[in-house]
């Protein structure tokens, strides 16, 4: 039972006493527990005496024992003061002696009674645009690209821009080969960037058998440090091109993408763009309402959760400063504790709103939500399976993601409350990076 509290904003300190008969009553029942299976030479499992199991188990029954009693006594208080902890608490236990009373100190910070949010009062932006047709010819054309083909041209054909040379090549520094700067029948496509800048642009024009100079200089900032800033000279010899050619835009081509003619994929390819559009708004007024939400709601916050979240801040800041070498030396990657700090308490401050108004409002993250959330991380790798594997091995990732669904469905719940004020703007004003928040 605890015997005096001291209560500081969210911050707790709490002295508890827990008498010896009990601690020893709990020990003795830890104990009984470890005797049913404890192998011990000259006893038979589940009849070694207790006053044995004493001698062997002592210790740790004790330390477990007197864990046990102090949580049961924190669980009474929270559960009597109506509050909830924000992390785990700090024991402090100086002092104890086996056959005597433990008193205890707990240091605990709780988590905050969320204030009345009148969600009526808020304004967001709902940005809106039109469909651009020149979107969707856009789209086709681009499908075209995907589905083509490179054919083979002949000897008068002319190199240009988009197709596919195969060469033979080799760099010069001066009168010098240097390493790395040879290969044959290289397949390159002209206009990738592939290659140093001016490299394929000194190709097109040229036909299959032609053999000429190629003169480029290497970037300053060129990996290889030999080469950096360096004029070179390459001999290249073309021993074939081959031209992309497209598919005709046509019902059987609409039919590869599960589409049964071209009109059917125009109209599969606006809903597409129409959704895009969508996302894009509705993503703009998440941001907007949560700036608002950042600074309307007023708050404590349990300074334990901030320092989590500003030493996991600090741990990404260290790990990217390790590995991004001489980009990181200037005083806009350096680590701003005020700034930092005040990041952290805006993330804080808005993962408490949105799990204390979400869990309020009654909204939930379905296995449905859940197995769509796992398949769209696993659609941007080439191995899927990986994805896969990883969120079954890794129940603290999938937990991570839950909470990450879960905040973004509380917040859309949020969005159907506040008020909305269209403004039209073009489609590329929806498409601009979102600040990361």
């Amino acid at each position: 039972m605890f015997k005096k509290e001291k209560i500081k904003d969210l911050h707790y300190s709490v002295n508890g006493l827990i008498s010896a008969a009990d601690i020893q009553a709990a020990a003795d029942e830890i104990l009984t527990e470890y005797g049913k299976t404890a192998k011990m030479p000259g006893f038979r499992a589940g009849h070694i005496p207790l006053n044995v199991l004493r001698q062997k188990f002592g210790a740790s029954a004790y330390g477990e024992a007197i864990d046990k009693l102090m949580n049961k006594d924190l669980v009474d208080f929270t559960t009597e003061k109506k509050i909830r902890l924000a992390g785990a608490p700090k024991a402090d236990l100086a002092g104890w002696e086996i056959g005597k009373d433990a008193e205890y100190t707990l240091e605990f910070d709780i988590l905050p009674t969320l204030p009345a949010i009148d969600l009526d009062k808020f304004t967001v932006t709902k940005k809106t645009t039109k469909l651009d047709e020149a979107e969707v010819e856009k789209s086709l054309e681009n499908l075209r690209k995907s589905r083509s083909t490179a054919v083979k041209q002949g000897a008068d054909y002319v190199a240009a821009d988009g197709d596919v040379a195969v060469i033979d090549f080799k760099g010069f520094i001066g009168k010098d080969a240097f390493e790395g700067g040879e290969a044959k029948k290289h397949h390159l496509i002209l206009g990738s960037g592939a290659f140093i800048p001016g490299f394929e642009d000194q190709i097109i024009g040229h036909k299959v058998g032609d053999k000429f100079d190629v003169n480029v200089k290497f970037p300053d900032a060129y990996h290889a440090e030999n080469l950096a800033g360096k004029d070179a000279r390459f001999e290249v010899e073309i021993h074939e091109l081959r031209k992309h050619e497209l598919p005709e835009l046509n019902d059987e081509l609409a039919k590869t993408v599960g589409q049964e003619s071209v009109d059917a994929l125009r109209e599969h390819i606006r809903n597409i763009i129409n959704e895009q559009y969508e996302e894009a708004s509705k993503r703009d007024m998440r941001n907007e309402l949560l700036d608002i939400l950042a600074d309307k709601v007023k708050m404590d916050l349990p300074e334990i959760l901030v320092e989590q979240e500003l030493n996991m801040a600090k741990s990404e800041h260290d790990a990217h400063h390790a590995h991004c070498g001489t980009d990181c030396k200037s005083d806009d990657h350096k680590w701003d504790e005020k700034k930092e700090r005040k990041d952290a308490e805006r993330r804080v401050k808005l993962g408490l709103i949105l799990a204390e108004w979400g869990t309020q409002n009654k909204v939930e993250v379905s296995r449905d939500d859940l197995q769509q959330a796992v398949w769209a991380e696993a659609a941007r790798y080439p191995d899927p399976k990986q994805v896969f594997e990883f969120y079954n091995k890794n129940q603290n990732a999938l937990s991570m993601l839950r909470g990450m669904i879960f905040e973004r469905k509380a917040l859309d719940a949020m969005l159907t409350h506040v008020k909305q004020k269209e403004k039209a703007v073009k489609p590329e004003e929806l498409f601009k990076q979102a600040e990361v928040r």
